[in-house]
């Protein structure tokens, strides 16, 4: 069954809001029962489902590939695939006053890359979609603006605005920064700290609409519905000041940047040390062996002992990383600090090695030893 992707577009716009309503009862009714992380993790689960159910109604034939749900590699093959994020910036959404987070929804279609879209900012009741896009305004300033993330802003950010006599906003939330973009309030948003697709599907959709440049950083496309749902960079910006944007990427944003795979494994090492394993894409079926002895049989099993588990308490830091891929398989080595006692740190070398063979960590197999020089 073929859909008018104008009725596609109302579809995402009118899910987007409904999941954007909800997001703001949950966070008014719970917000002083739980802490920022759960109360994000509240919000996700809750317009997780609704989006699903009012898809699956609307478009029941539709695929689906969605940050909150288990992947189905079956989409790859798919003719429609609805790329959400049922909450993106689920930390500012846990953050009192803080209006900076967004719901994405975009649909991708086979041969035609994205084709319908829509953000959400319920917190400044805002819903920007392809159905009745407008065009973005040149505002006349001074110096451009450009919005990087909060936390993990690019390290050659800083020297590129430098060359460009731009300011730099900080901001959370993929869909916030690309709309501040969309409605004139900044010049260009780059990122290049890693995203998946579903970080900039819907972003990118809208953006596009109202005429905007975007693309990955190296100038190369954004290409969505991939077999690992990764993308690691990109740039949405004023398509007049595009040309002197991306020359000055192109000068400056030289590092490598990580596989799919290695971006996986990337997230769950963070997450010793963060102790947040919001971003680790687990298996259902995930487990883990370490030393030869089981230590997860699930996903939410391994995510739970990474989050809460007193083994994990004491790691300070991770250095010497390094990847090492093949096929399925990512193999990492670093070395790790771990506090032992007032004023004192003890080291322990780490092979890990994660089975990755679609978009989700399958297994993880870890050797631990004391690390040189260490008794």
């Amino acid at each position: 069954m073929t859909h008018d992707n104008s009725d596609d577009a109302r579809l995402a716009a009118e899910t987007a809001s409904g999941a954007g309503e909800l997001l703001l009862t949950v966070r008014a009714i719970e917000s002083d029962a739980l802490t920022g992380r759960e109360l994000g993790r509240r919000g996700d689960h809750a317009a997780n489902t609704y989006i699903l159910e009012r898809l699956a109604t609307a478009r029941p034939g539709d695929a689906v590939l969605s940050e909150e749900s288990a992947d189905d590699p079956a989409r790859v093959g798919a003719d429609r695939v609805w790329i959400i994020d049922p909450l993106d910036g689920s930390k500012e959404y846990g953050m009192p006053d803080h209006v900076d987070w967004a719901v994405h929804i975009a649909l991708w279609e086979a041969g035609r890359g994205l084709t319908a879209a829509a953000v959400a900012q319920p917190a400044i009741g805002v819903v920007h979609s392809t159905a009745d896009p407008v065009p973005a305004p040149r505002p006349a300033r001074r110096r451009p603006r450009i919005v990087i993330s909060g936390s993990r802003p690019p390290a050659f950010v800083f020297d590129l605005a430098r060359d460009l006599g731009a300011d730099l906003i900080r901001m959370g939330s993929a869909g916030a920064k690309a709309m501040a973009v969309v409605r004139g309030e900044a010049d260009a948003y780059i990122h290049a700290g890693g995203q998946w697709e579903w970080d900039s599907a819907a972003p990118v959709a809208v953006a596009r609409a109202a005429g905007l440049h975007c693309a990955r950083i190296d100038g190369s496309e954004l290409e969505y519905n991939r077999p690992h749902p990764y993308l690691p960079d990109l740039v949405i910006c004023r398509a007049d000041w595009a040309p002197e944007v991306m020359s000055a990427l192109a000068a400056h944003a030289t590092g490598p940047t990580d596989s799919p795979r290695a971006a996986m494994a990337r997230a769950y090492i963070r997450s010793l040390v963060s102790h947040d394993a919001s971003h680790v894409r687990l298996a259902e079926d995930a487990w883990r062996v370490e030393n030869g002895e089981r230590t997860g049989d699930s996903g939410i099993e391994i995510r739970d002992r990474l989050e809460n588990g007193p083994e994990y308490r004491p790691i300070r830091r991770v250095r010497d990383l390094q990847f090492r891929e093949w096929h399925h398989s990512v193999v990492a080595r670093f070395v790790l600090d771990i506090a032992a006692g007032p004023g004192a740190e003890t080291s322990v070398a780490v092979i890990e090695h994660f089975d990755i063979p679609a978009g989700e960590i399958r297994s993880i197999v870890a050797i631990i030893e004391p690390a040189q020089g260490n008794s």
